[in-house]
This record gives C-alpha cells, sequence and structure tokens, in this order.
C-alpha cells in the first residue's frame, strides 16, 4: 500500500492540501495571540484552500471517494456553518478546536485519499454521495452545538464565565434545527440508496453501512419525536444525539475505514 497515494498520484493536489492543513495548525498555534479579525481572515484562508482541496478531488480522473474524503467534506461544511454563524454570533468561540479538525481532517484525505471508481454503477450514486455528506455535515454541525452547550452549562454552574456566551436556549434552539435538517436529508439518503439499490441489485441490500445509517436514522428519529411529545432536552437529548451521530460514523465512515485500511493491510 503506497504511503501518500495523492503525492505520487497528483502531487499539485498532494501540496495544496499540505498548504491547507498547515494555515488550520498556525491558527490552532497562533489563535491566542492574534486579534478577532485576524482569527476570522486565518480560518477564512484556510477554509478557501480546504475548498480548493476537495475541488481538485472532485476533477480527478478516475473519481476517488472514501471514509476520509467524507470526513474532510463534513469538516468543511462545519467550518462553513461556523464561519456563518460567528458573523451573527460574535461571541460564538470554538476556533482552536475547529482549526484541529480540519488539519486532521485534510491530513487524513491526503493519506487516504479514498478508493477510485473508473465506473459508476449507478447515475444516482452522486445524488446518493451528495445527500449523505450533507447529511452528516449538518449532524455534526448539531453535535458541535450540542458540545458547545454542555460547556456553556457546566460554566454556569460553576459560576464562571463562559468564552461561550450566547444563550442556552439560543444553543439548544440552532442544535434541534441542525438534527431535524440532518434527519431530512438522511431520509432522503436513505431513499435514493434503496432506489438505486433496487435498480442494480434487483433487492435492498443490507450490510453494515446500511445497518447502522438505518440505526442513526431511528436514533434522530427518536430523539426529534421525543422532543416535540415529550420536551427532551439536556443531557438525555444530548447523549441521543451522540448515539445518533456515533451510528452515522460507523454507518458509512466505519465501513470504509475498515475496507480501505483494516481489510488492505491484513491482505
Amino acid at each position: 500500500m503506497t504511503l501518500l497515494p495523492a503525492l505520487t498520484s497528483n502531487p499539485p493536489a498532494a501540496l495544496l492540501s499540505a498548504v491547507a492543513a498547515l494555515a488550520y495548525a498556525f491558527l490552532a498555534w497562533a489563535h491566542p495571540r492574534l486579534s478577532q479579525r485576524q482569527t476570522r481572515g486565518v480560518l477564512a484562508t484556510a477554509w478557501v484552500l480546504h475548498l480548493f482541496v476537495l475541488g481538485s478531488a472532485l476533477l480527478e480522473t478516475p473519481a476517488r471517494f472514501g471514509f476520509a474524503p467524507a470526513l474532510s467534506v463534513t469538516a468543511w461544511l462545519v467550518l462553513t456553518v461556523y464561519l456563518i454563524e460567528s458573523r451573527m454570533y460574535p461571541q460564538l468561540k470554538a476556533r482552536w478546536t475547529l482549526a484541529v479538525l480540519g488539519t486532521l481532517a485534510v491530513l487524513l484525505a491526503l493519506f487516504f485519499p479514498g478508493a477510485q471508481y473508473h465506473a459508476l454503477p449507478s447515475s444516482w450514486m452522486p445524488l446518493h454521495w451528495a445527500l449523505g455528506i450533507a447529511s452528516y455535515g449538518l449532524i455534526a454541525a448539531a453535535v458541535v452545538h450540542a458540545w458547545l452547550m454542555q460547556r456553556a452549562d457546566k460554566a454556569m454552574r460553576l459560576g464562571a464565565t463562559s468564552d461561550t456566551s450566547m444563550p442556552l436556549l439560543t444553543l439548544e434552539r440552532l442544535t434541534f434545527r441542525f438534527v431535524a435538517a440532518g434527519f431530512v436529508l438522511l431520509t432522503a439518503t436513505l431513499v435514493v440508496g434503496g432506489w438505486f439499490s433496487e435498480l442494480i441489485n434487483q433487492r435492498w441490500v443490507w450490510n453494515h453501512k446500511t445497518a447502522f445509517s438505518v440505526l442513526a436514522w431511528l436514533t434522530m428519529g427518536v430523539l426529534l419525536l421525543g422532543r416535540w411529545r415529550l420536551g427532551w432536552r439536556g443531557r438525555v437529548a444530548i447523549r441521543m444525539l451522540y448515539l445518533g451521530a456515533g451510528f452515522l460514523l460507523l454507518g458509512y465512515a466505519g465501513s470504509r475505514f475498515v475496507l480501505e485500511v483494516v481489510l488492505q493491510r491484513a491482505g
């Protein structure tokens, strides 16, 4: 197994990935010494470089995709949400955490660019991928907001001033909006996936990816129903969200990691 497939097959894209990772890493290291405007500028620069990395991967022939590119796109979507929200809520601060997330996501995709797809088995597959990654991004954004909510709640209980001084109710409302949007897109992902599975295999194919994705869908559905009918909030709701996000992570990224890394190394 080649140590750096992206470096050997596409050196310019590998260099771009390294620059994007360095930009994120610089922000994680230097953000305490930067002004708010400088921090936002460095993060925006890293975000744009990350976008170019993702764009170069999409234009590669033959197309590649796998667990690491999926996580890289998810991280970029979470950063997109943060950049938008930080304009509306300047007190929202999670730059160090997100800078580290961006660094790891870009480097992971550099080392594990995914499998090559010389011919797609169905014209529905790009739509299935797009819906799945979008649902990943929205639910990942919900997880980040839930973490911020926990941090703010803990600071309030200890009588400390949290650097995330957004009201808890605002964070909670945003969290469940992302959960609801992610649930809708996850539903569409499963419907489209089932549709082209029927077209190709003449039946619904059950495997680890399908099972974990359905478990994630059920968990998110129960969470939203519990929120709507029973008023679930706080620790119960957050734990359900983490559980559903864990199932979703195992559904694609976990399954592909086993196929692309564990089994290839074992073989």
